[in-house]
């Protein structure tokens, strides 16, 4: 198939796009700014990429040096991080207390979204209070981590990239990308435990 593609087949392009529409989309969500979310959906944000990967594929495929999802994850993120530069110029995160991404080229995932991602949605107006406290508290945890540590949670729990493929990411080990995953797991779980009908599932 991507060998059709790259004879010029749009419909093979398409379909190896929309077979990893999915985990692109979840990229996108977390890493959009919640400044944009009510102006931009990220649907739309991983269909306009679909146009940048048509231009681009034939260079990305005389040199392939990383693994195809890796790279139209990267294309994606290029125009996420083009939208972030348009809407906010100089408004935008203190990437201090941000997850630094690939090599610094995709835009980072917030410590507000990876503890949205982890609390999931809360419906009952009762629940209000008691979410926004453990998002809170979530928050200072994830901040709490080393850089990397949040990327890898990132990457692999909520983007559920595989370990080869978080390590190729982050320019690493394989070995260690999954001893900091773990590390970095623990030390999440252990905040959770505290918190009373913690989230299930990390």
């Amino acid at each position: 198939m991507l060998k059709q593609a790259q004879a010029g087949d749009t419909g093979a392009l398409d379909a190896i796009f929309q077979r990893h529409r999915e985990r692109l989309l979840r990229m996108v969500k977390i890493r959009l700014d919640r400044r944009l979310q009510a102006r931009i959906d990220a649907s739309d944000v991983v269909q306009d990429a679909y146009v940048d990967v048509m231009m681009r594929l034939q260079e990305y495929l005389q040199n392939p040096k990383i693994p195809l999802f890796l790279w139209l994850r990267l294309v994606v993120g290029d125009r996420l991080l083009k939208l972030h530069r348009e809407h906010l110029g100089t408004q935008m995160r203190d990437v201090g207390r941000e997850v630094s991404l690939y090599r610094d080229a995709l835009p980072a995932a917030s410590s507000a979204a990876l503890a949205a991602q982890l609390l999931g949605k809360h419906t009952s107006p009762t629940q209000a209070a008691v979410r926004a406290e453990r998002m809170l508290r979530l928050q200072e945890a994830l901040n709490s981590l080393e850089p990397i540590d949040r990327e890898i949670l990132s990457l692999r729990h909520f983007e559920e990239l595989t370990r080869s493929e978080a390590a190729q990411v982050l320019g690493i080990e394989e070995a260690t990308a999954a001893k900091r995953y773990v590390r970095a797991l623990k030390r999440l779980r252990g905040v959770l435990r505290e918190m009373l009908g913690g989230t299930e599932g990390l």
